[in-house]
């Protein structure tokens, strides 16, 4: 297996090293040459790409690749592997066997709280998830017409070792928001990474919610994690009356509970289903600073 993986951010990194314990040969790309040597340490051979320029070692990389992983966010110019066309895709990657997707389950927009699966209408609210869309037909769209499996893995809310409520906490960044109502689904980096391996190694196509069991409100987040650190959590703070980034306020715009039945019922187990488990293994392995 020839893995490329186009974004080795914190995502990719942890999709690396699901497909590295499997016997694969993994490439990741990134923009500023000062994370190539991190990327080396866990056995991923970098590249620089900033999503416009392939380098004569990154086509070389893309005609060897049986398994690509496209982690860059679209642009307003939609995915950039589909500037030139769906067409040059096949001279860039003759050998494809399987790809995988990354977006958002931002794409469903706004439920009003009710349950979603991958079989419920779109609504995207934000630009950022308008272009998710069509950056997910595209790749569908692409796969059909190649006979190329297609695997879009919809994350929900991505957390995990350095970057999680025990962090805020340390730090003083922690806020307990709350909007009555409210909830948030999540899901633990590493489950991306086994997700992602579960599906390129059966060579599954289709669309796939990535995220845990329990949407859950996002002040209980809070509170369990100053509970499991022993302080004690922030002040509540009325969502309406609080400074917040048009951003961050955005994010609070949908609330929607979204199921991840599908990859489940291929036989995909997730390690950490929901944000106790998760936590509660953070804080007991010290992995939550790393």
């Amino acid at each position: 297996m020839q893995v490329l993986i186009l974004g080795a951010g914190y995502s990719g990194k942890a999709i690396g090293q699901a497909l590295a314990a499997l016997g694969g040969t993994i490439v990741g790309t990134t923009r500023s040459e000062h994370k190539m040597e991190a990327l080396r340490t866990i056995g991923i051979t970098p590249l620089i790409y900033d999503g416009v320029t392939i380098s004569d070692e990154l086509t070389n990389a893309m005609r060897n690749t049986t398994h690509l992983v496209q982690s860059i966010s679209p642009a307003h110019e939609g995915d950039p592997l589909f500037h030139k066309g769906a067409e040059s895709l096949q001279t860039l990657f003759p050998h494809l066997q399987w790809i995988g997707y990354l977006s958002t389950i931002g794409v469903y927009g706004d439920h009003q709280g009710e349950w979603v699966d991958e079989d419920s209408p779109c609504r995207p609210v934000s630009s950022r998830s308008i272009e998710r869309v069509t950056a997910e037909n595209n790749w569908v769209n692409y796969g059909k017409a190649s006979g190329i499996p297609v695997s879009v893995l919809r994350l929900s809310g991505i957390y995990g070792p350095g970057r999680n409520t025990f962090c805020n906490l340390a730090e003083g960044t922690a806020r307990r928001l709350v909007k009555p109502g409210q909830v948030f689904n999540r899901i633990r980096v590493e489950d991306i990474g086994a997700a992602t391996a579960f599906l390129a190694t059966g060579n599954h196509a289709g669309i796939y919610n990535i995220t845990d069991d329990e949407p859950a409100p996002p002040q209980d987040v809070v509170t369990e994690a100053a509970r499991l650190m022993g302080v004690e959590p922030p002040p509540e703070l009325d969502f309406e009356t609080a400074e917040l980034s048009p951003m961050a306020r955005s994010f609070y715009g949908e609330n929607k509970r979204v199921r991840n039945r599908r990859i489940c019922e291929l036989g995909f187990g997730f390690q950490f289903p929901n944000y106790r488990v998760s936590l509660e293994n953070l804080w007991r392995n010290g992995a939550w600073q790393r």
